[in-house]
């Protein structure tokens, strides 16, 4: 171990200490190091006359420097008050007691925690994983009291899987995400919707078919007009295309068996997406087994319903649809119109408002690999990367850029006295931004590039 004299050099800079020696290692810096600063006067009676009265080091951790981790010895000094008698130790500007680590390295290593493993900040800095871990849930902590995301009036709620079922909150008019709930139960649900700042703004909110998100849109969000998303009910006629062919394939013989296998894809593909190998396939098919021929039928004349141009078509549609369903495939078909019975009014107000938040959807493909990268992440380290990770948060100035008037449209506006023209609100300010939320396309994006952090943070 080398030491080196460094009562001239401060080498950590920090100015509120005098550092006396520096002793190197292979791996370490270790800095020895006294206050700089006056006396810290009495805290009781605030009296400036104190004298010493003993004194204890303390190991700090600092920033790593030179690629070597770095240990800060503090000599710190305790004091007792000639006026009140009250002995104390003197602060330690600077310095986090709590963690015992300087405040710069605390504040490094938050920012560090959402780009990066835990285990791997530890050792660079030489703590425990545990200290990483304490740090980035007092960070995560300090953003989320920050973080503040305007409110959509397109609101999408829908879930992803994270270890179990979510609730994630969209932007549907920007493609963003706005929040990331730990459970979709309608109490958490209204708890969150009912302290949106300006909650009156949302107007619409595409869900899928889960009851407590309308109870909770309609218990705090009363003016909001709940459309049913349709990428979820359109599923429903593939779950059911595939119960066919799944009660089907177990009665064949092993080679349909595997023919029926390898051409599940095309009873799932759209009529006018086939081409003409596969419409031979599905016709042979079809002849061969009428019931799967039947089934393909209803699966696309349900898609058909949205082909619809109003409510009063759709609902007509769904009716003649309804009533062309043979007794042998009802049953699968039969979670359809339960759900149909069951969200009716919601279902059709997708013909007023066509607005969807399948978008969404492309999260799970998109957390199932920042698992396979970071292994396993938990919940609580995965929605803080994804909320809070710099890069991928979309904002917009709060007042529309300033655009030229076409005078061709509005001959008489030379004519108009300036003291006639409206000034607006003047209290508004033009550097404003709002933050929109988590832009999905740039997440996706940083994934697909790697940019995105990756590591076990369990």
């Amino acid at each position: 171990m080398l030491s080196r004299d460094c009562v001239n050099a401060n080498v950590l800079n920090l100015p509120q200490y005098r550092v006396l020696k520096v002793d190197e290692s292979e791996h370490d810096y270790h800095v020895y190091t006294e206050i700089a600063v006056e006396r810290t006067p009495c805290p009781q009676c605030r009296s400036g006359k104190v004298h010493r009265w003993g004194a204890r080091e303390i190991r700090f951790k600092d920033l790593p420097m030179h690629g070597k981790r770095v240990g800060m010895y503090v000599r710190a000094r305790r004091l007792r008050c000639d006026d009140c008698g009250k002995t104390f130790q003197e602060r330690l500007p600077a310095l986090s007691e709590k963690r015992l680590m300087t405040e710069r390295l605390a504040s490094w290593v938050g920012k560090q925690s959402l780009k990066r493993p835990f285990t791997s900040i530890a050792d660079e800095v030489g703590v425990d994983e545990g200290t990483i871990r304490n740090i980035f849930r007092d960070y995560v902590n300090e953003l989320e009291a920050q973080f503040e995301v305007a409110t959509p009036t397109w609101l999408g709620i829908d879930e992803i899987h994270i270890l179990k079922p979510r609730c994630v909150v969209a932007n549907i008019e920007s493609e963003t995400i706005v929040n990331i709930l730990a459970d979709r139960n309608k109490k958490t649900v209204a708890g969150y919707l009912h302290v949106l700042p300006q909650r009156e703004r949302v107007k619409y909110v595409a869900m899928d078919m889960w009851t407590p998100y309308r109870d909770a849109v309609r218990a705090v969000l009363p003016q909001a007009t709940v459309v049913v998303d349709k990428s979820h009910v359109v599923r429903m006629a593939n779950v059911a295309m595939e119960q066919v062919r799944q009660g089907l394939r177990a009665s064949l013989p092993p080679k349909q068996r595997r023919g029926l296998m390898h051409d599940r894809f095309i009873l799932l593909k759209r009529s006018h997406d086939l081409t003409a190998q596969e419409r031979f396939l599905l016709d042979n098919w079809s002849s061969l087994h009428p019931t799967l021929g039947e089934a393909y039928r209803l699966k696309e004349g349900f898609f058909g319903i949205y082909d619809a141009q109003n409510k009063a078509a759709a609902e007509m549609h769904y009716r003649a649809w309804e009533s062309s369903i043979p007794q042998v495939v009802r049953s699968a078909f039969a979670p359809i119109l339960t759900v149909w019975n069951n969200w009716h009014p919601e279902i059709l107000s997708y013909f007023d408002h066509p607005i969807t938040n399948a978008y969404t959807e492309s999260l799970n493909n998109l957390i199932r690999v920042m698992n396979r990268l970071g292994r396993g992440y938990s919940f609580e380290v995965l929605r803080a990367k994804i909320l809070f990770t710099e890069g991928p948060q979309k904002r917009e100035s709060a007042r529309p850029k300033f655009e030229r008037r076409n005078h061709r449209r509005e001959p008489f506006l030379a004519m108009r006295t300036i003291s006639s023209l409206s000034y607006g609100d003047p209290t508004w300010d033009d550097d404003t931004e709002r933050n929109l939320g988590v832009d999905i396309p740039t997440l996706a994006a940083m994934i697909e590039d790697d940019r995105f952090s990756a590591g076990p943070n369990r």
